[in-house]
């Protein structure tokens, strides 16, 4: 397709103007072509902004061109406000710092993309916080909360986004940065200087002509984010500041924010209210609002079943009972921990007192009340997760009626659902009103799209007929701008298009949102003209019904682009850009398997330049809410790709590493001559080995050599048995981890036996995309290993990589392999095999009495496929002080660090918050790591020594054997 000459004029404009990045490529356009909603519209071009200097010379070239402007944060808008046909101007990479704090009048000045968690974290050592609070605010951005006007959990407390708005810099089509806040005196307009005068002669003509419609008509309640804010426009004082917010970047972009904050609360509580339908819980909520609690959330029974199905999440659910139809989460506010309690105890008398069918529990410990926020957080994702074509889609998800009137609302649009022939999942701010709603609809279908207009139309009558709106939080967008002139009435909806055109006279500024709306059933994701198609796959995609059915899988809520905590997603959390996502993955995809783009596009360099920094970490396996698993997409990308492109040099010496150690073992001092000397050196750097990177040194003997070597022990005989995979690195790198394996395993009573036959576990050849002989390599290790499992021997591993990639990838390898499916289950870590056995009361090993000081970080795929809980409890248990990095990645995977290009960002990834954990630990503290990975990169680039988690814990025993 050739590109608008006009755009390539602007691209090459601002290309010269800017001091930040300018993308007008096919492959930035598809990924910011989609948001978390059900629509998607190729923007004109990419812009993002470095400075505010930038930002006002993209808006003053795109105004003089002519082109709509579209700001954008996080992309996790549900209703389309975040695409369209317009230059998108991303402000999360850059514009994401606070200007200023002010700690005696409780605000911040801040610029608008930063997330509202990382606002959060960062004044917290203030005591404050903003109070808004929406689901998504690990990844939802200051402007794109004021921009959709959010709020969440705790609005009865802190009300929407803009009652805490305090002042506003903005870009509008008149050129030229706006001051917006409040006012002194009625009318200053004439006294103000140039276009900022203008505006508020605008606005107060506006205001003058509309005052008595806005408070005779405009609705009542106020967990209201449909339409303008028009309520704001009659304060006294008048604060223009206050219009931008749930004005969806439609009015001017915000360079800078001053947002009103609060205390944080010195004590926080839950009680967990179990009923056994949906009504009934909302028939409650008045009578739990006399009790002042600071917020009351529904989670409903789909929402439950979902999160029981997710592995990542299902250890959270500790605070369900049984299978109830609804929950209700109430938490309470306090000064002291007795206080919460007595808050907790007193409704549940309440509640018995006045007969309300419920039973009650709490949630009062740090940890308790993280797992009930936890779930109620990835509501969206979790519901979305659902593997079929029927899912919890959006457009009528954010209704919103006063309280006193949701029993008989959720009644009357339970009648709707039934009517219509399908059913659906409420979760929300019950406190509030505000029922996030999804209804089961198949969205690919003609029938599925007619539904969910119906759906909405006459989820609007309903709104009507309570009181309420159809958004109390996630705004009009694409899905329901359509209907603000039935909601609102000719009157006000005329003040509305007033109000667009005193700030946008051009209607440049995200155009057809809001008002004078684009058709909501064009520009949908799956239109009628895509041209879908299954790929001939490497991998078994069939429990996500075909390897495009899991690429859909990705809602695009964007949970992948959270900072500072979890693993998902390395790469994005060192770069900050979109292309290094999840999302973007798993859009690229999409774009391709739905015929955005040519089939040619998925063997393609830019395809290949979206997965390039994919990790392999899996922990969106775990931390996705869908479960969307770009580590799989990336394996079968890769397979392809090669296909295509065919294997380099590089890419099959690192595959092969089992092979060429087991060679290079016959002789490990000349190997490692042959390793370390400088020619060699010179040579893998000119194959694309970083050069400030060392080799790993072969061991002078094998683990192998080692364990055959030892005097047979009497003790061995009638013991039961255990196989240990001795995986490349224990084998001829690093024996002491074999060593220490064996003796903690022969101190818990067990005959340690080796798999002769076994092969590599084919995890080095899988990271670059070489499928086949990676699946012969699974089939010898499932021949070999499978019989010791029938026997009940299980297999026992000390490599993170190895022992998971059984777990994982083997049965997507080998999918109607009985024998891979037998190993999957009986497979196990080492740390997983030890604790496993302590739980259940047979781990019969004495420990030393002192307590070391350890700090310990865990493989990436461990935290994915296994959980921390094993190693952190096993090395409590064997008495040593633990504590854990709380980092993510470490930044190596395999030798992705080793790759020249990598290096750089190898090394941010870890100094995210690994490196200045390990350098913060006191010298006398043990680093402890169970991946070769991440003991070279942390040893690489910080100079601790590091030790496998095996290797301390054989020192901690107290028994007969030697290492």
């Amino acid at each position: 397709m050739k590109s608008n000459p006009l755009y390539r004029e602007l691209e090459a404009e601002l290309t010269k103007k800017m001091r930040g990045e300018v993308r007008f490529d096919t492959f930035t356009k598809t990924l910011y072509s989609t948001d978390a909603s059900n629509y998607q519209i190729e923007p004109v071009g990419v812009v993002i902004p470095r400075t505010v200097d930038d930002a006002e010379a993209t808006v003053e070239t795109a105004v003089r061109y002519g082109v709509p402007i579209l700001p954008r944060g996080g992309g996790t808008s549900l209703a389309g406000q975040a695409v369209g046909h317009a230059l998108v101007i991303d402000f999360s990479k850059y514009l994401s710092n606070i200007i200023e704090v002010d700690k005696e009048r409780k605000t911040v000045r801040t610029e608008p993309g930063i997330y509202l968690e990382q606002l959060n974290r960062k004044l917290r050592p203030h005591g404050l916080k903003f109070g808004p609070d929406p689901s998504t605010a690990r990844i939802a951005t200051a402007g794109g909360a004021v921009g959709n006007n959010s709020t969440g959990a705790h609005s009865i407390l802190y009300g929407m986004a803009g009652d805490n708005v305090e002042a506003a810099t903005i870009l509008t089509a008149d050129n030229g940065l706006l001051e917006l806040h409040e006012l002194s005196e009625n009318g200053p307009a004439a006294k103000a200087p140039g276009q900022n005068g203008a505006l508020l002669d605008r606005l107060y003509k506006l205001r003058e002509e509309n005052a008595g419609i806005i408070k005779s008509k405009f609705p009542r309640h106020w967990r209201r984010a449909s339409g303008y804010s028009l309520n704001y426009l009659t304060d006294n004082p008048f604060n223009p500041a206050k219009l931008l917010a749930g004005a969806e970047g439609t009015l001017g972009l915000a360079t800078e924010l001053t947002l009103r904050l609060v205390p944080i609360p010195s004590y926080t509580g839950l009680s967990i209210l179990q009923f056994g339908d949906v009504r009934s819980a909302m028939e409650a909520v008045p009578l739990i609002l006399e009790q002042n609690p600071s917020a009351i959330e529904l989670i409903d029974s789909m929402l439950i079943r979902l999160t029981k199905a997710h592995a990542g999440y299902r250890k959270m659910l500790s605070f369900v009972d049984g299978e109830p139809e609804a929950l209700l989460v109430v938490e309470f506010y306090g000064e002291t921990g007795s206080e919460i309690r007595g808050k907790t105890r007193n409704l549940a008398a309440l509640l018995g007192e006045k007969k309300i069918g419920c039973s009650t529990t709490c949630a009062l410990t740090h940890k308790e009340q993280e797992n009930v926020w936890g779930v109620r957080r990835a509501g969206l994702g979790l519901l979305m997760s659902k593997r079929d074509e029927y899912k919890p889609v959006t457009g009528i998800e954010d209704l919103s009626v006063p309280v006193n009137r949701l029993p008989e609302f959720v009644s009357d649009i339970s009648d709707l659902f039934g009517r219509i022939g399908t059913r659906a999942a409420f979760y929300g701010h019950a406190s509030a009103g505000c029922l996030h709603i999804r209804p089961l609809v198949n969205l690919k279908t003609e029938q599925g799209k007619s539904v969910m207009k119906e759906l909405t139309e006459e989820s609007l009558k309903l709104v009507l007929k309570y009181g309420g709106v159809l958004s109390g939080e996630h705004g009009d967008g694409l899905q329901r701008s359509y209907l603000n002139e039935k909601l609102f009435g000719p009157e006000l909806y005329g003040a509305m298009r007033g109000l667009k055109a005193a700030f946008d006279l051009d209607g440049l500024f995200n155009p057809g949102k809001v008002v004078d709306p684009l058709p909501p059933d064009e520009n949908l994701r799956y239109g009628n003209d895509s041209k879908s198609y299954e790929v001939d796959t490497y991998l078994d995609w069939s429990p996500d019904g075909g390897f495009s059915g899991a690429v859909e899988m990705c809602n695009g809520q964007g949970v992948c682009r959270k900072l500072g905590e979890g693993t998902m997603c390395p790469s994005y959390m060192a770069t900050r850009d979109e292309r290094d996502t999840t999302r973007a993955r798993a859009n690229a995809l999409r774009a391709v398997l739905s015929g955005r783009l040519e089939k040619e596009s998925l063997t393609g360099g830019d395809m290949h330049s979206v997965f390039d920094l994919c990790l392999s970490c899996k922990a969106c396996k775990s931390e996705c809410p869908s479960r969307v698993d770009v580590a799989k997409m990336k394996l079968e990308f890769m397979a392809h790709y090669n296909a295509e492109n065919g294997v380099g040099l590089r890419d099959r010496i690192l595959g092969n590493v089992h092979k060429m150690s087991r060679l290079a073992s016959r002789a490990p001092g000349l190997s490692n001559f042959l390793l370390s000397n400088p020619v060699t050196r010179r040579i893998m750097s000119g194959i694309g080995i970083h050069p400030a990177r060392t080799l790993p040194l072969l061991a002078g003997e094998s683990f192998t050599d080692w364990f055959y070597g030892r005097q047979p022990s009497a003790r061995d005989s009638g013991r039961k048995k255990v196989v240990y995979f001795h995986d490349t690195w224990a084998a001829f790198y690093h024996p002491e981890t074999g060593r220490a394996a064996v003796r903690l395993l022969e101190e818990a009573g067990f005959e340690v036996v080796l798999a002769e036959k076994r092969a590599c576990c084919g995890r080095p050849m899988l990271s670059k995309g070489i499928i086949e002989p990676a699946r012969e390599m699974a089939l010898c290790n499932t021949v070999t290993l499978a019989p010791y499992a029938r026997e009940g021997i299980p297999v026992v591993g000390t490599e993170p990589s190895c022992i998971l990639t059984f777990r994982d990838e083997y049965r997507d390898l080998l999918p109607h392999s009985a024998d891979a499916k037998l190993l999957a289950e009986n497979s196990y870590l080492l740390e997983e095999f030890l604790y496993g056995l302590s739980e259940a009361g047979t781990l019969d090993i004495s420990w030393k009495e002192d307590v070391p000081p350890v700090l310990y970080h865990g493989h990436c795929h461990q935290r994915a496929l296994s959980d921390m809980e094993a190693p952190l409890k096993l090395l409590s248990l064997s008495g040593c002080g633990v504590r854990e990095t709380g980092a993510g990645c470490c930044g190596m995977a395999g030798s992705f660090g080793y790759e020249s290009e990598h290096y750089e960002v190898s090394r941010a990834i870890g100094e995210d918050r690994l490196f200045p954990a390990v350098n913060e630990a006191p010298p006398e503290t043990e680093i402890a790591v169970s991946g070769v990975s991440c003991r070279h990169q942390i040893e690489h680039f910080t100079g601790r020594k590091t030790r496998h988690i095996a290797e301390i814990l054989a020192e901690r025993v107290i028994g007969k054997r030697a290492l």
